[in-house]
Parts: structure tokens; sequence; C-alpha cells
């Protein structure tokens, strides 16, 4: 898995590709999140139109990051995800728990525009 950030708009907008099942890169995007928060950035889009795959480690990922952003009052939503990746989040029932858009600039609009709690 590689991924890279971007802060627009007060926005982190995160890009994964490759598969999402090692322990030691997400540990690596974790601490990002972390550092980046502490920044008051608390809105994520999450690109996930390169991901092929992903595993138990990969759902762990992106409901740690989900639960970073909210816990702090935050929000995250994903992109993008391939036929076969939304398969994967159908049947792992993580479509309940996450917004799922069709690319960023809707998600930056979908976040910006939910009522703050």
């Amino acid at each position: 898995m590689t991924y890279t950030t971007e802060i627009t708009e007060n926005v982190l907008r995160l890009s994964l590709s490759g598969d999402l099942t090692g322990a030691y890169d997400m540990q690596e995007l974790l601490a990002a999140a972390d550092k980046i928060i502490g920044q008051g950035v608390l809105l994520c889009v999450v690109d996930i139109s390169q991901v092929r795959y992903f595993s138990s480690t990969g759902i762990n990922l992106l409901t740690t990051l989900l639960a970073k952003f909210r816990t702090r009052g935050g929000e995250l939503v994903l992109t993008r995800p391939s036929e076969q990746v939304k398969k994967l989040l159908i049947v792992t029932k993580l479509t309940s728990i996450f917004s799922i858009v069709e690319d960023q600039a809707e998600g930056i609009t979908k976040l910006k525009s939910e009522p703050e709690e």
C-alpha cells in the first residue's frame, strides 16, 4: 500500500493505492493522520479508487481512521471505490458506517455541508 496526503480547504485529501493488507504501512499512515488531526484538520476525504483489495487489516485501517476523525468531532468519507472494493464494502457492511461519494469534490462538499454536532 502507498498513500499521499494533501490538505486543501482545511480538508485532508488522502489517496490510497495498492492492497490494504500490511500493518507496517498502516501504522505510518495512522501516525500521519494523528499529526494532521492534531493540527486541527478534522475533515478527511479518502480516495480508494486505486485500492485493489483489502483484508481485515485494511478494514481496521479504515475504521480506525474514521474513529480518529469522529472522536475529535470530525468526519471522513470514502470516494471512488472500484467495483471489487465496493462489493467488499457491501459484504462487510461497511457501507452502513461510511459515507461513499463519487469524487473528492463531492466529498469536500458533503463534509462541509454536514452540521456540526
